[in-house]
């Protein structure tokens, strides 16, 4: 007999009060669920778990249908539940966590940067609003605000946005010079110093002395990341060390001059070589055990000449790399036959720099967004296979996407678009947390009467001798003996008042030091006080007596005759 049939039979229902458990809606997902209007075409899949005419037409059998047996709602139940499983999908159709949105709308302009953290609880953004916002899934309402936002470089737009592996601090790099590192919680914890603009050698600055472009963190090391600039380098920076570098990297082009812009930057997933893109259309690589004096790899002319790569990205084997370049291109490179692209596909249309294109979590899909080719017409998030580029999937949203970005913890793909809305598509069955949170907690509670009359009852009233400044200690908190005589010593705190002016410095000479007043007493000068003419008659007789110097000439020196005057000429003169 079990332990709850023996407390039944006694009456004993259960000990103290049942917490009331929270009951979820099972139709929580509908209301973020994406509706397709358009008709789908040869490369277009609608993603709404079914066309609109099936759902229109089940939804006038339900009505038709409205008086049945219990067998026919048995039935009718597991039609339901078979109709929306996603498991009755056909073969070749994959299922990409894309059923269901979410947007999180408060920048104003185009998303230049996107990240999320690696527990996929965080998204840092950046936008050409020249603001930084931070948005945590666990943390937001319905309302889907940023808990923090603000401006790291004033009226400089946002490039790149960087999370370390650890997830304690990202990078943010705007138009200026300088990158900064935030913390988790969006503290600013350094900006990284820029370089010297009149020295020409680039390996003597100890900054950037241009424009910055992108970041990157190494995948084996929290404490180490790079920096790509217009400067034509690329330097390798300590996150201790804000002051210098550790090493730079000097970008040499084939164009007259011999420097271009680096616009994109990467490290390979065993952090063993790293990887830039430049405005020439070059794709340089480096061994970083190497001393960085010429590219191990370089290619020419991967992308077309003064086009602005908009990334690169290593895929989990290390050697097949991703380019996605402001010449309406996609391209898939091979680290062992690096002359030409594996595959290429160049209809996809770009109209922001900064658009980007990502591997799926199994490594199988490459995504990447296109706008619009005409005015008027939606932008398109494309899902193209790994071996040919070919489209896989197409699905459209509001406006142009720019920033992607697919978890692989969360499996949810975070979609940055050019209208300043950040899309998060997701799938009830197979994604985790994220943008679920939210659904579950449900609409926020509604201000009851209890709450109102709560805020409107009369203030708690104190009596004075209960405040802190009339208890005992005249106004000091209690504390320790210790204490106590140590803030009685501290002429702040026990606001003793300014003693008067004593010592060497008294007499109106305030100021002057004690060394000058010893030194005045030890070696006192009196010949300001002496007559002249008695301190030279004073030797007078001594020279007479005893000459120093004309002891000489005493025997043979003649003695002096002076004529004597008349009283006349004294009395004239």
């Amino acid at each position: 007999m079990d332990d709850t049939d023996v407390f039944a039979a006694m009456g004993i229902a259960g000990f103290g009060k049942t917490t009331q458990k929270k009951k979820l809606d099972p139709a929580r997902f509908d209301k973020t669920k994406r509706v397709e209007i358009k008709k789908p075409t040869e490369n277009t899949v609608s993603v709404g778990g079914g066309s609109s005419l099936v759902t229109s037409f089940n939804e006038e059998e339900r009505r038709e249908s409205s008086e049945v047996t219990p067998e026919q709602e048995d039935v009718q139940e597991a039609h339901k539940e078979a109709e929306y499983d996603p498991s009755e999908e056909e073969d070749e159709q994959v299922d990409f966590p894309m059923t269901h949105e979410l947007i999180l709308q408060d920048h104003t302009k185009v998303i230049s940067a996107l990240a999320l953290d690696p527990s996929g609880a965080r998204i840092c953004s950046g936008s050409h609003d020249y603001d930084c916002k931070l948005w945590d899934f666990g943390g937001m309402d319905m309302r889907c605000k940023p808990f923090k936002s603000w401006e790291p470089a004033g009226s400089y737009h946002i490039h790149d946005i960087k999370f370390s592996n650890d997830g304690q601090k990202f990078l943010v790099i705007s138009g200026t010079t300088q990158a900064k590192l935030y913390d988790r919680d969006g503290e600013e914890q350094a900006t990284f110093i820029k370089g010297d603009p009149y020295i020409r050698d680039m390996k003597n600055t100890a900054g950037h002395v241009s424009e910055v472009f992108s970041c990157a963190w190494h995948p084996k090391d929290a404490q180490t990341f790079i920096t790509a600039s217009a400067d034509s380098t690329i330097r390798i920076w300590d996150v201790e060390n804000k002051r210098k570098q550790k090493t730079v990297i000097v970008v040499k082009s084939k164009e007259r001059g011999a420097r271009t812009k680096v616009v994109s930057c990467v490290y390979t997933p065993d952090g063993g070589m790293i990887g830039g893109a430049c405005v020439d259309g070059a794709l340089h690589m480096w061994q970083t055990s190497s001393n960085f004096v010429r590219p191990n790899l370089s290619i020419e002319g991967a992308h077309t000449k003064g086009t602005e790569l908009g990334s690169m990205v290593f895929s989990v084997d290390g050697r097949t790399l991703l380019t996605r370049g402001g010449d309406d291109t996609v391209k898939l490179w091979d680290l062992r036959a690096f002359k030409r692209p594996l595959s290429s596909r160049s209809d996809v249309t770009t109209l922001y720099p900064h658009t980007n294109a990502i591997f799926s979590p199994d490594d199988k899909y490459v995504v990447t967004g296109a706008g619009a080719t005409t005015k008027g017409e939606q932008g398109r998030l494309l899902f193209l296979s790994k071996e040919n580029l070919e489209v896989v999937k197409e699905l459209e949203v509001d406006s142009t996407p720019v920033r992607v970005v697919w978890h692989s913890k969360i499996n949810q793909i975070v979609t940055g678009l050019s209208n300043g809305q950040i899309c998060v598509l997701y799938s009830p069955t197979t994604s985790l947390n994220g943008a679920k949170l939210l659904m579950n907690k449900g609409p926020p509670r509604k201000v009851t009467v209890e709450d109102m009359s709560d805020a409107l009852a009369a203030p708690t009233i104190l009596t004075p001798h209960a405040l802190p400044m009339f208890r005992d200690g005249d106004g000091i908190a209690r504390g320790s003996k210790r204490k106590r005589e140590k803030d009685r010593m501290d002429p702040r705190k026990s606001r003793r008042p300014e003693l008067p002016v004593t010592g060497p410095g008294k007499g109106g000479r305030v100021g002057a030091s004690a060394t000058q007043h010893v030194v005045q007493n030890l070696v006192r000068d009196t010949t300001r006080d002496e007559d002249p003419r008695e301190a030279l008659l004073k030797y007078a007789t001594v020279a007479g007596e005893e000459p120093q110097w004309t002891a000489a000439w005493k025997a043979n020196q003649p003695e002096p005759v002076f004529r004597e005057l008349t009283p006349e000429k004294d009395e004239e003169e």
